[in-house]
């Protein structure tokens, strides 16, 4: 495996459970006012509002700690088996 997909996977596994769930719960609900992003992109997706490429980017941006949770769930998983 090369080593940059080496030192990725041994900093994911690295951060804290702790943080990741702090930093995902805060990134999924912000901002609180007017309404979340997520909440606000969703809707916009189930009414057919065309997205732009800043909009993909705001929603992988929210959900960014959330992404890496499961890759760090997963990383873990794959190094038992």
């Amino acid at each position: 495996m090369p080593k940059l997909i080496t030192n990725i996977q041994n900093w994911i596994a690295g951060l804290p459970y702790g943080l990741l769930v702090v930093m995902a719960l805060f990134m999924a609900i912000a901002p609180i006012q007017p309404e979340p992003h997520l909440v606000q992109k969703f809707q916009w997706l189930m009414n057919g509002s065309p997205f732009k490429l800043i909009d993909v980017f705001d929603v992988v941006w929210h959900l960014l700690p959330t992404i890496l949770i499961a890759l760090k769930v997963w990383l873990s998983k794959k190094s038992v088996a």
